[in-house]
């Protein structure tokens, strides 16, 4: 694997922990509606993780990565319609395909 993809691969494990970090134990979406510092915080990891996805398919089409072609349709969306962001498409995101992105990440990693 190249050392560009491996590296991207890293900058999306970090904005995914950097994701959990921010949240905590309890992930409560009352909370994260509550907390625009907070909104903003996941908002721009998800744009990081979006941007790593986008170069590393770049470079190698054929790797595997769950999801990959929505997560930079998030990634623009929430760059060129930031006025259009729904807050509870984000929340589901983290709740429902993180954890899957993850995995993903870290098998490739190793």
């Amino acid at each position: 694997m190249q050392l560009k993809i491996q590296k991207y691969l890293f900058d999306i494990r970090t904005s995914i922990d950097s994701i959990y970090e921010y949240l905590g134990e309890q992930f409560d979406f009352n909370a994260y509606i509550a907390n625009k510092q907070l909104r903003r915080s996941v908002e721009r990891e998800l744009e990081i993780i979006g941007e790593a996805v986008s170069k590393i398919l770049q470079l190698d089409p054929d790797i595997t990565i769950s999801h990959a072609r929505q997560i930079v349709s998030l990634r623009n969306r929430v760059i060129h319609a930031y006025d259009n962001v729904d807050n509870e498409t984000v929340w589901g995101i983290v709740i429902n395909y993180l954890p899957k992105l993850k995995e993903d990440i870290d098998k490739l990693l190793e």
